[in-house]
């Protein structure tokens, strides 16, 4: 019997697309999801449902695009392999068919920084990729130029890509991805809304970035800007 490489990303993988189902950020068998793993990455299956998806089903590739697994890979798996060789500093990619996030893009419209936390997205905007075909290297080309110096973007007619360090944080980042879409179009039922100067959104991810770390937001506050423990 062959030991099945790489288990607990496996199960991992599934268990963060049934949780992107169950956030509403995606249905049925659409979007797709990989981790960096050593010498490639592993990909969700082309055409399975998440919740008949076994840890067996999850398709583990090279970055020469051979593969290894009972089940073909995504047929997205070029833009994810093309993402993760382009971005060391990321170990996953989750393409998910949010629904306000796709109303924008079906406009290939991105997201400005008319909120603040747009700065998660590692920029003051998230880009819009021009259209190209599913499964195309036309198409990710596209996605891996909208990435550059982003952790998210969205494909024009199609979707969005989040990247992450970890599933958990893919995941997190493209809920908020979504809620800011949301809040975007909302915005625009009262007109254009305003949009935050560069420099603004370089500060608060600067704040965000001090606050990961468990600092205080601002460097070189004192103990009368800060909130800090009460004595006992």
């Amino acid at each position: 019997m062959t030991t099945l490489s790489h288990p607990a990303p496996r199960r991992a993988i599934i268990d963060t697309c049934l949780a992107m189902n169950g956030a509403g950020i995606n249905q049925g068998s659409s979007g797709n999801l990989s981790v960096r793993v050593e010498g490639g990455f592993l990909i969700t299956p082309s055409s399975l449902p998440y919740d008949e998806t076994a840890p067996e089903d999850i398709v583990e590739m090279g970055f020469d695009g051979t593969y290894v697994g009972r089940r073909r890979p995504s047929s997205e798996w070029r833009f994810h392999r093309d993402i993760l060789k382009a971005r060391p500093d990321v170990d996953v990619v989750l393409h998910a068919h949010s629904t306000f996030a796709t109303a924008l893009a079906v406009h290939g419209r991105g997201i400005p920084s008319f909120h603040y936390m747009v700065a998660l997205a590692g920029g003051d905007s998230i880009r819009c990729a021009p259209y190209a075909t599913f499964g195309t290297q036309e198409l990710s080309d596209h996605a891996v130029a909208a990435l550059e110096g982003r952790l998210a973007c969205l494909l024009a007619n199609h979707g969005m890509i989040v990247l992450g360090k970890t599933l958990k944080g893919a995941l997190g980042l493209a809920v908020e991805v979504e809620a800011l879409a949301r809040q975007y179009l909302h915005a625009h039922l009262l007109g254009e809304p305003v949009i935050l100067p560069p420099e603004e959104i370089a500060l608060v991810a600067e704040k965000m970035r001090r606050m990961k770390y468990g600092l205080p937001p601002d460097e070189g506050a004192g103990p009368e800007d800060t909130a800090r423990p009460r004595e006992a």
